[in-house]
């Protein structure tokens, strides 16, 4: 009987413990917290679709793309954080309103990506090859972009996209047309 009543009065203890010391260490951690957890329903969320091709330099080979557009500053903040999969052919786009340097990064993305960094004109300015998941090194587009493009990592290579390839969306110059 003994070893029972002292089992209670420890439960009992560490319930009083949950119930008084817990709360006030979670309402002061409240504010990052409540700050992380709006992105993560957001991320199950899907942005606006559409699609966009890029075509070889050479004339070789067009490849499509479905694609997310991150065109709030809430959306491009968020871009493909906690996602777990990108399908090939897939992608996010972030464009911006002028060329400008740019600069990516990985934090809380689990997925390896390529990134194209697209001028106005469309063309495909550098690729930053198999982003490494999670990492917060900064990737920079090396020049005045108006857009970036998401893929799953080691897209671009696969299916041979490489600097200098052109990529037809709306927000890039008639000059890309031709």
């Amino acid at each position: 009987m003994t070893t029972v009543g002292s089992s209670t009065t420890k439960k009992g203890a560490a319930i009083c413990v949950a119930l008084f010391v817990c709360p006030p260490l979670a309402a002061a951690a409240w504010p990052t917290m409540n700050a992380w957890l709006d992105l993560i329903p957001a991320a199950s969320a899907k942005m606006r679709q559409d699609r966009l091709t890029i075509a070889s330099a050479n004339g070789s080979a067009t490849h499509s793309f479905a694609i997310e557009v991150a065109a709030t500053e809430k959306e491009k903040a968020l871009g493909l954080m906690f996602r777990t999969e990108l399908s090939d052919g897939q992608g996010m786009l972030f464009p911006y309103a002028a060329e400008r340097n740019l600069q990516m990064w990985m934090h809380n993305t689990y997925i390896p990506l390529d990134m194209l960094f697209i001028r106005a004109d469309g063309t495909i300015a550098r690729i930053e090859e198999r982003a490494e998941p999670l990492s917060d090194r900064v990737i920079s587009s090396g020049s005045p972009v108006l857009a970036v493009l998401e893929i799953p990592g080691g897209a671009a290579g696969r299916l041979g996209i490489k600097t200098g390839d052109k990529v037809s969306y709306h927000i890039f110059s008639a000059a890309n047309s031709r």
